[in-house]
């Protein structure tokens, strides 16, 4: 299971973990996803996407069906045909 954002794009990064001495070692830094289903009433249909929760904030507070319209029109592909 890849871990992507299916709406922003946001994947792990990598950066340091740094211990009290001040040594450093590898780490990752993972996006907060989440698995959700979401209603599409203009479309009469359910989705199912892999979410960040920043994602789920715009959701909120443009609605679904708004939020799919503006990333199409900036040329991501959301993999629903709206």
């Amino acid at each position: 299971m890849s871990k992507v954002c299916q709406l922003s794009g946001k994947r792990p990064v990598s950066g340091h973990r740094v211990s009290h001495s001040n040594r450093k070692t590898k780490r990752r830094f993972l996006p907060n996803l989440h698995k959700k289903r979401f209603y599409i009433p203009e479309k009469d249909q359910w989705v199912e996407l892999k979410v960040s929760t920043t994602s789920l904030r715009t959701i909120n507070k443009l609605g679904i069906y708004a939020y799919l319209k503006k990333l199409q029109k900036k040329g991501v592909d959301v993999g629903i045909d709206l």
